[in-house]
């Protein structure tokens, strides 16, 4: 798994029960998690030497196994924050495996969001994104979406058959009743 691709998690707030993205990113030779609620932004950096002690503290052999470990603990539940006024826990899995995040300043907090809004965005419109199952080829997926916007065959049932000229729409046994048009006199017929 490439970390550079940045993997997107929720996290409870067990708590509050308030939602949040969690994510990793590499960016100058820094890896960092980031918490976001979508108004505010918590964040942590590891350069390699601190990133080095940060995979023996957790007994880890590598930077994608925490991202892996930290993705699973997301889905199965087993990630949870703990929000204090200036710096977020993300405790990942049973244990003292938390991560402290500090909060950002608030123009660094929307320069990073609006970052994350074009790198989702981007991973989306990759040919070779990595956001869907790990299962489903490029490929097949690419040919599953451009069936969605073709028209629909028809199935091989029962013949269709065509509605004759002035049956009704809504009851196709019967009939359209004519409207009336009125009685018309001839002015010829009265002398």
């Amino acid at each position: 798994m490439d970390v550079n691709q940045s993997p997107y998690c929720t996290v409870l707030d067990k708590r509050s029960q308030e939602k949040f993205l969690c994510y990793t990113h590499r960016k100058n030779g820094l890896f960092t998690i980031c918490l976001t609620d979508a108004a505010d932004v918590w964040s942590t950096e590891y350069t390699e030497d601190t990133l080095i002690q940060f995979r023996q503290r957790f007994s880890l052999k590598s930077t994608e196994d925490y991202v892996l470990k930290l993705r699973s603990a997301c889905g199965s539940g087993d990630a949870s924050v703990v929000v204090h006024d200036t710096s977020v826990n993300v405790q990942v899995g049973p244990g003292d495996q938390s991560v402290t995040l500090s909060r950002l300043e608030s123009q660094q907090a929307a320069a990073e969001l609006k970052e994350l809004l074009f790198r989702m965005a981007d991973s989306l419109t990759r040919p070779d994104s990595k956001c869907g199952s790990p299962s489903v080829s490029p490929i097949k997926n690419h040919q599953r979406l451009n069936a969605e916007f073709e028209p629909r065959q028809q199935q091989k049932c029962a013949p269709v058959k065509k509605r004759l000229p002035g049956a009704s729409l809504i009851n196709p046994g019967t009939k359209r009743k004519v409207q009336a048009t009125g009685v018309a006199f001839d002015d010829a017929d009265e002398d």
